[in-house]
Parts: structure tokens; sequence; C-alpha cells
């Protein structure tokens, strides 16, 4: 099927983006991450930090999150690179920038994007606009999800080995997808070779929450509604490690908001803190 939408990225993948490069330019060092080149792809205009999902305060905790989630998983791919893992999958690549920002390690594995063909095209041609190319151990892979096309498969015909061991994550996603598509997700990723991991971000439950949290979620799914992308999937932790070992994983264990910040905010003069309501499943075959 030809894709005639405009090259584009996802509006959520520019503001992940700029959420990374706000953290560089206006939060305290030590920098939980360091991503500006996600900035240079977008290119937006010059007064982009006055829009009202950059505010500086008001996005504190969700830009913190952004950068702890995304650190967490590159911590996890230069972990399984030095057990001699040599695939990375990204479901959602979005604008993910680990390939360009971390040679040292990028240059050692296979990775592999995942994401709708107008937004691929577009982040190909940045990449070569801005002089970072594509290389060959770089595979955007387009997957027209609206047209009912199988992510697994796409990602088999470009490349991807699923006789070999890989690091597969998805960051931001799992909201948005039926119940019955992550138990396929999961079903894919559990059936690869002995010393795969599976990292993937999910929302917890309203009720799970603080309840002095609970109106800014409700503000944030309400958005997400009105924009015509609504949240339809929440698991409590129990549960979705429960779903991690009916897919067939040989263990499964839940990351909370807790861990993230004792791991990467601990100690922190400014008080910086990932937001709660997201946290991650990591699970092994």
């Amino acid at each position: 099927m030809t894709d005639d939408r405009i090259e584009a990225p996802d509006p959520t993948a520019v503001r992940v983006a700029l959420w990374r490069a706000m953290h560089v330019q206006i939060d305290a060092q030590p920098h939980v991450l360091e991503d500006e080149i996600g900035l240079k792809l977008v290119a937006p205009d010059e007064g982009w930090r006055q829009r009202p999902d950059m505010h500086p305060e008001g996005t504190r905790g969700y830009r913190a999150s952004i950068v702890a989630r995304a650190r967490y998983v590159e911590d996890l791919a230069v972990e399984e690179s030095a057990r001699g893992v040599t695939q990375y999958v990204l479901l959602g690549g979005g604008l993910d920038t680990f390939a360009q920002r971390r040679l040292d390690i990028a240059s050692r594995l296979q990775i592999f994007e995942v994401d709708q063909p107008a937004a691929q095209r577009w982040k190909r041609r940045r990449l070569t606009e801005l002089g970072f190319g594509v290389p060959p151990s770089l595979h955007l892979v387009p997957v027209d999800f609206e047209a009912g096309e199988s992510w697994w498969e796409e990602l088999l015909s470009n490349g991807f080995d699923a006789g070999r061991a890989a690091l597969v994550s998805s960051t931001g996603v799992s909201m948005y997808l039926t119940h019955e598509a992550i138990m396929a997700m999961l079903r894919n990723v559990a059936a690869l070779p002995k010393g795969s991991t599976f990292a993937m971000t999910f929302l917890l439950p309203l009720e799970l929450l603080p309840e002095e949290e609970r109106p800014r979620h409700e503000a944030v799914y309400e958005r997400a509604r009105a924009a015509g992308t609504p949240f339809i999937s929440f698991f409590t932790p129990d549960r979705i490690v429960e779903l991690a070992r009916e897919a067939g994983f040989a263990h499964a264990r839940y990351v909370s908001t807790d861990d993230l910040a004792q791991r990467y905010f601990n100690g922190r003069a400014d008080g910086l803190r990932p937001a709660v309501g997201e946290a991650f499943l990591v699970a092994g075959t």
C-alpha cells in the first residue's frame, strides 16, 4: 500500500525530542541524558520553548520521565551489547537518536527502528540533510499500522534475524494499543532465542496513583482523547508481569518510577524527579 501522507514526524515524537533537549538546556547537571540531536532534526521555530507544552515548570515531571525511560533503555542496550547481543529493535522509534549519539555501542549493533512510513521517510531525509546519513547498521522499518501491516513481518523483511537474541524496546506505545495487540507483541518477542530482553513502558491505572496526582493525569488523558489518540490500555504491575509469563517469557519484573528516580535522580539539588504513572516491564527469554 502506498502511504501518501505528508512526510512528518508524529507530534508526540516531536514533543519527546524537544523535552529531551530542554533537559539539557534548562535542567541542572548532571543530565540524565544528553540529547539535542532530536532538536536539530525537528528544527522548530525560534520560539519553540514558549510553546504551552514546553512550560519549564509545568513539564518538569514529564520531562524527567522522558529522559529517565530513554536512559534506562540505553543502559540496557549497553549491557546487552556487552553480553554479545547484536540486535536492537525500537518499536515506535520516533525521533530516537541512540544510533547517532552512541556510536561506540551502535557500531556493534544492528538497530531496527519501527515506525509509520511517512515518519520514516521524513527521518531518513533529515538524517541525510544533517550529515548523519543512514548507515547499513541502521534499519528504518516502515510499518503502516493503520493499514493492518504486521510489524513483525516487516521487521523480518528488513533484515532482522529471529534466530538470534535481541533487545526489543517499546516506550510510550502500549497505552495506545489494545490488550490483544500487546499480547501479540509479547508472544512475538517471547519466541526469540534465549538471552533476548523486552523492555516496555506501560501506564498504571489511575486508582494506583497518589490522589493529588490524578487530576493532572486526567487532564493528559483528556487531551489525548481530544487529539484522537486515546489511552486505552492500563495495567497493574502484577498483571503485566503475569501477562509476560503467560506469553512465554522465562522471567519478568516491574521497574517502578521510584526505581528510576533512585537510579538517575537521587541526591539532585533541584529536586527533579520523574512523574508517576508510567513504569517498565522488563522480561527475558
